[in-house]
């Protein structure tokens, strides 16, 4: 996949880490980007369609549906991460709502512009969907359980010729961290390294230096392997 040419879908493109990919998908001469954000979004290159898009309104969905004529790679990046302790259901439920159902209604949307270019889905994960961060455990588990629909989602349309990558991020100087005081990495730098990923064909991305420092182990390890071996077991009739 070779990002030049190619019109590309980000969500949450408002800010940090969704901002990022829309002014690193220009520099590599992307042909269009459609920048799916909740409020109005203004940006001076030709190239930048904004879309009102919020990843749990069915409406916004569709209606964004009509205004994209092609798409070759969906960036499902819009998330939301809020301190918890569990002991409210509602706010994992939230965190389900916008971070697992929202990219998968998204995805399913798009589907059929995504079949028809042979193109990419690129879900932005965390390594809390590896190992849950106690402090955000919502968050966790909900970047966990997209990291599952992310594996099925490869297994079931390996067949169909759309590929789809997993971010798994460190931590990064965005919103979300801003009142954490410890090493991130920039959006810039995470955007060039998504890019990077999507270019190689790197199922997993591993976009900064805390994520990369694990990607070997990933890689060889016996979860990815284990992955390997089910994929096999897709229905014959796949309803996707």
């Amino acid at each position: 996949m070779n990002i030049e040419n190619k019109t590309i879908l980000i969500t949450g493109a408002n800010r940090g880490i969704g901002r990022a990919l829309v002014e690193e998908a220009l520099r590599r001469g992307v042909r269009r980007v459609y920048a799916g954000t909740r409020g109005p979004l203004q940006h001076s290159d030709s190239r930048v369609t904004p879309l009102t898009l919020d990843v749990t309104n069915a409406a916004q969905i569709k209606r964004a549906v009509g205004q994209v004529d092609s798409l070759d790679v969906l960036i499902n990046n819009a998330g939301i991460a809020m301190y918890d302790d569990l002991s409210k259901p509602e706010v994992i439920e939230q965190h389900l709502k916008v971070n697992l159902f929202g990219p998968l209604s998204v995805t399913r949307a798009f589907l059929p512009l995504l079949k028809r270019s042979k193109g990419a889905i690129v879900n932005n994960l965390s390594t809390s969907a590896l190992a849950a961060l106690p402090i955000i455990p919502g968050y966790s588990i909900s970047k966990a359980a997209m990291l599952s629909m992310t594996q099925s989602l490869r297994a079931l349309l390996a067949g169909q010729g759309v590929t789809v990558h997993a971010i798994l991020t460190g931590p990064v100087d965005t919103d979300m961290t801003r009142s954490v005081d410890f090493p991130k990495a920039s959006p810039q730098s995470v955007a060039v390294g998504i890019f990077d990923g999507v270019e190689k064909g790197e199922e997993e991305i591993f976009p900064d230096p805390m994520s990369q420092s694990i990607a070997e182990g990933w890689r060889n390890g016996v979860v990815k392997a284990l992955e390997r071996q089910v994929a096999v077991f897709v229905p014959e009739s796949v309803a996707l």
